[in-house]
């Protein structure tokens, strides 16, 4: 029940220091909140947060999840067990 892997440095950096050099600054505090969250979930539902527009994607990319930052800005990850992977901070609209 922990994040284990990224795909966005910058987002992992974030993460383990605290450097917003790889984000968009002004999504640090919600960046934050969201993923302290998805490093205590067990599962996908956990996210399922008002505000936080929790959804799985569309076929073509199976097993991923999305919840929302800001504008077109998107936290997606999957889930193995317990554990979220392939973190990942994008605009995939």
């Amino acid at each position: 029940m922990a994040i284990q892997t990224f795909l966005h440095k910058g987002l992992e950096d974030y993460f383990y220091d605290g450097t917003t050099k790889g984000i968009t600054p002004k999504h640090k505090n919600r960046i934050a909140r969201l993923l302290d969250i998805l490093d205590q979930a067990k599962k996908p539902r956990d996210m399922r947060i008002p505000g936080f527009n929790f959804h799985k994607l569309e076929p073509k990319t199976a097993g991923r999840y999305s919840v929302h930052v800001n504008g077109p800005w998107c936290i997606t990850f999957e889930f193995e067990g317990q554990d979220a992977i392939r973190v990942d901070y994008e605009q995939y609209h």
